[in-house]
């Protein structure tokens, strides 16, 4: 049985529908991945980084209003947040690159390595 993806505490119907095309259909693959993971998954699928969803989601899965994560733990969140964007920049080309490569004008290209 599947269970909706609203289901969770806030999470609403924009974000269901954010986290579907990025291929989490249900709340038991939500849970499976995690908020940090689920999270890669919607910056890969284009959606742009917003610090707020990425914490909203974290207190989502553990039960928790959206607006209970403070202090140290937010700070905490922060840093992996910038590094997951940091990381999904690298391997994400967005802009003009995207629109390039989609067309095929551009060729990836493996980093190199010094």
């Amino acid at each position: 049985m599947t269970t909706d993806l609203t289901d969770i505490q806030n999470i609403g119907p924009a974000t269901a529908q954010s986290l579907i095309a990025a291929g989490i259909p249900d709340a038991e693959t939500l849970r499976r991945r995690g908020a940090h993971e689920a999270y890669r998954a919607l910056l890969l699928a284009g959606e742009r980084p917003h610090f707020i969803g990425y914490y909203v989601l974290q207190m989502a899965l553990q039960g928790r209003p959206w607006n209970d994560c403070r202090g140290e733990e937010k700070a905490a969140l922060r840093v992996k947040f910038d590094a997951l964007v940091a990381e999904t920049r690298i391997t994400t080309p967005t802009g003009i690159e995207a629109a390039l490569r989609e067309i095929g004008l551009v060729v990836s290209q493996s980093p190199s390595r010094s």
